[in-house]
């Protein structure tokens, strides 16, 4: 098989990682919020956390996606244009993960964390 061809399935299965990361992780947060409605009957308690372990899912998910799309274009097909269209995707998916992590943590990424919270 050629090193092409086995780049072309490394980068495929990245992929395929980060949407099942994706898939499990919203899932496992719905169940999840979902018995914790059930129990309690208060949504509005429990919405937050549901967000956040969705948010985190989906950040995960992307950096399998971005690794698999910079394993299939530096190494199968680097030409000027595809690196730009790489460059772009990398841009776009840095940009939600940062909005994501945002949104997540209620801060900025370069203030310090709150007196008194955790590790």
């Amino acid at each position: 098989m050629p090193t092409r061809e086995i780049i072309q399935h490394i980068g495929a299965l990245l992929d395929l990682t980060g949407v099942l990361v994706i898939a499990v992780g919203v899932t496992v947060a719905t169940v999840v919020f979902a018995a914790r409605c059930g129990r309690t009957r208060q949504v509005v308690a429990h919405y937050r956390a549901y967000r956040q372990g969705v948010g985190r899912a989906i950040l995960l998910g992307l950096e399998f996606l971005v690794g698999g799309d910079i394993i299939r274009t530096v190494a199968v097909s680097p030409t000027f244009t595809s690196v730009g269209v790489l460059a772009l995707i990398v841009a776009v998916r840095t940009f939600l993960s940062f909005s994501l992590e945002v949104e997540l943590d209620g801060r900025w990424p370069w203030q310090g964390k709150p007196p008194g919270a955790g590790t």
